[in-house]
């Protein structure tokens, strides 16, 4: 049942898409972050490493190369990786690069520094 879904079977979903091109969507979201280019970017590198993903599974482990729902569980985590390394990195950097503007205020989250010390609200990016 799984198998059929997943496009390969669950060792090698998780090996291939979680580990191995996991890694590189959370090299990705860190590096796009790092260098301050827009979100969008992420999206589009974790459609390519879902594609990949699917490749390696397909060369290696004989899996089905053009499975829809394979394809796109592989995006959605491989995506969901990046996008948690993309606010990670960010968060961390708005802080670092402007300590006296920013603090954090959570995992993924920064806020607007007071000088009076009220805090202030949820600066969306």
């Amino acid at each position: 049942m799984i198998e059929g879904w997943l496009g390969s079977s669950l060792t090698v979903f998780v090996g291939v898409t979680g580990i191995l091109t996991g890694f590189a969507a959370f090299m990705t979201g860190q590096a796009v972050a790092g260098t301050w280019k827009p979100y969008w970017q992420v999206v589009i590198y974790c459609a390519l490493l879902g594609a990949a993903a699917r490749f390696l599974g397909f060369a290696l482990f004989q899996g089905v190369l053009w499975s829809l729902t394979g394809y796109l569980s592989s995006a959605a985590v491989l995506l969901l990786i990046g996008t948690a390394s993309f606010r990670l990195t960010r968060a961390r950097k708005m802080v670092c690069q402007y300590p006296w503007v920013y603090e954090r205020s959570g995992l993924f989250t920064w806020r607007e520094r007071h000088p009076d010390g009220s805090g202030g609200e949820l600066t969306r990016t």
